[in-house]
């Protein structure tokens, strides 16, 4: 049997890191190519014109952002793979357990 929280949590994880890239992603894919092809790095924005930056900063952002969407989606695989193997939900002490049953109790008044 599986563990459905970590199932869970695992295809939210993997989801997030996924929109995020795809939302976000566009900002941070320019940087290599202009530090290869041009050896300058340029900070855009819609106000003023571009402003020639450090390109280590650049790909030091790039970087980092990949960092965070490959750890979303690194650990939503995780815990997909837990949540598969788990039997978690299945190691519940008979006294815990709630709902019908073959094991009621003898002392039930209504019961003869």
């Amino acid at each position: 049997m599986s563990d459905m929280r970590f199932i869970i949590i695992g295809i939210v994880l993997v989801f997030v890191g996924f929109i995020v890239l795809g939302v976000f992603g566009h900002n941070y894919q320019a940087a290599t190519l202009e530090s290869d092809e041009f050896g300058t790095c340029y900070k855009y924005s819609n106000n003023l014109p571009p402003m020639e930056i450090n390109c280590s900063f650049k790909i030091f952002d790039q970087i980092v952002f990949f960092g965070i969407v490959m750890g979303f989606i690194g650990f939503g695989t995780i815990s997909l793979i837990k949540g598969t193997r788990g039997d978690w939900d299945n190691r519940v002490k008979p006294e815990d357990m709630v709902g019908s049953g073959e094991n009621q109790n003898s002392d039930d008044p209504d019961k003869d």
